[in-house]
């Protein structure tokens, strides 16, 4: 009889554990609130395929030689982003240099000195808490015969943070600038080992601490074999590892705004392929920082010269990044910050 209502009693304290995961879990969800829908969506417009598909083409092209850290190429494809935010007077927090310089000691296997390129919008309430969105500029260079363009890997990334930095920069111009500061962060050296993420949050421009959040961004622009009949979809890692209420919000603003099949397949502890871990979302997380990594899965032109821009799906382009810019509207917007409730 005894085990029986040890039984009985270790069954009660599970069952209301789960119940009082289960009300946490509502609550949290029934907080998450878009007050401002018509005026996200009014700016969501503003982000169309025709400038997505320009701003891939003009990144992918010949004349950055393939954008590998530390060369020419990449320098050049700096300063196109460089120039596209003074064009669109998006300033940095660097004031007017934009560039965080990278030197080459940093760097191993003969890579020369290289820079991120850094812009933002000013918060209009909390300016010192920061969501940062990011996507990495260097690619994989070029050999004796071609030109490894990297269309999608990833110059879809950057064409997102682009368009989202004018929409946001709109949306500040017409009295609706974000209450924390969203900053546009371009990194150079992902493809030699998250070189400029890590000398980022090693040397952060913004503290750690008051950054919110971090929304990376590494080849959204195509399709994987596992999705070819069902293309409407995202991959999104990382976005529940830190904090419950991200990956809550990524999936409110998704239904309300978007509509993809978020997939978090590859977002699991058991995912042979540990995406997690290999783009520069993860050295924002283990300083605490919780993120998301958005992205579409390996293709038969992953790392190939194939890698073009005419591959690119640009409605699915739009879409994806539709959903990541409305997921940074509510961390800038809300009332509070999100809250780290899990351990990296």
């Amino acid at each position: 009889m005894k085990i029986h209502l040890v039984a009985l009693a270790l069954f009660l304290v599970g069952s209301c554990a789960t119940l009082r995961y289960s009300e946490k879990i509502e609550k949290i969800k029934a907080n998450i609130v878009f007050k401002d829908s018509e005026t996200v969506k009014s700016y969501l417009e503003t982000i169309t395929e025709m400038e997505l598909k320009t701003h891939v083409y003009q990144f992918s092209s010949d004349k950055f030689q393939g954008r590998r850290a530390g060369e020419p190429g990449h320098h050049k494809a700096s300063k196109f982003i460089k120039d596209y935010y003074i064009k669109e007077d998006i300033k940095s927090p660097l004031g007017s240099k934009y560039y965080q310089y990278i030197p080459e000691s940093y760097f191993s296997e003969g890579i020369k000195d290289s820079q991120n390129v850094i812009a933002y919008i000013e918060g209009t309430e909390l300016p010192d808490e920061v969501i940062i969105i990011s996507a990495h500029s260097d690619h994989e260079g070029y050999n004796d015969n071609e030109i490894y363009n990297g269309a999608d890997d990833n110059g879809s990334g950057t064409a997102a943070v682009l368009e989202m930095a004018q929409a946001f920069k709109k949306a500040a111009s017409e009295g609706h600038g974000p209450k924390r500061s969203v900053v546009f962060l371009h990194l150079t050296g992902e493809e030699v080992g998250l070189n400029g993420s890590r000398y980022y949050t090693k040397y952060p421009v913004f503290s750690m601490k008051n950054t919110v959040a971090n929304l990376n961004i590494d080849m959204i622009g195509r399709v994987d074999d596992d999705h070819i009949d069902k293309p409407n979809y995202v991959y999104v890692i990382g976005a529940d590892r830190l904090s419950t209420e991200l990956h809550y919000i990524s999936e409110k603003a998704n239904d309300n705004f978007v509509g993809l099949d978020l997939d978090y397949k590859l977002n699991s502890d058991n995912d042979p392929n540990r995406y997690y871990f290999r783009s520069d979302h993860y050295n924002f997380a283990q300083k605490g920082v919780p993120v998301i990594f958005y992205f579409n899965g390996e293709h038969e032109d992953y790392h190939e010269p194939t890698d073009t821009p005419e591959k690119i799906n640009y409605t699915l382009l739009a879409k994806r990044t539709k959903l990541i810019f409305a997921t940074a509207w509510y961390l800038a917007n809300a009332e509070n910050r999100i809250v780290v409730d899990k351990e990296y």
